[in-house]
């Protein structure tokens, strides 16, 4: 019988706690902290990719700049940014 007895308040224990933690995750919600939460995500997100694509910019003029002075050391002109150097025979 305490057994019963144990497991029923281990049961009310645990539903208690749960009620609570619902309560605080609405309270939470109500005042907007979660957005807010969430919006700050995003916004370092963003920040982040930024910087990368930044840092990728300048890897890849230094990867040209690279190639046009080795193409100038054996003696090649280097084609002016932006020019096709392959031929297409087709449409994109």
């Amino acid at each position: 019988m305490i057994g019963l007895f144990a497991k029923a308040g281990s049961t009310i224990v645990t539903g208690l706690v749960g009620a609570v933690a619902w309560d605080g995750v609405k309270k939470a919600a109500e005042t907007g902290a979660v957005r807010e939460s969430a919006v700050t995500t995003v916004a370092l997100g963003l920040r982040g990719k930024r910087r990368v694509e930044a840092g990728a910019e300048r890897v890849r003029l230094a990867t040209g700049d690279i190639v046009a002075d080795a193409r100038q050391r054996v003696g090649e002109q280097a084609p002016p940014p932006g020019a096709d150097i392959a031929a297409h025979d087709h449409e994109h």
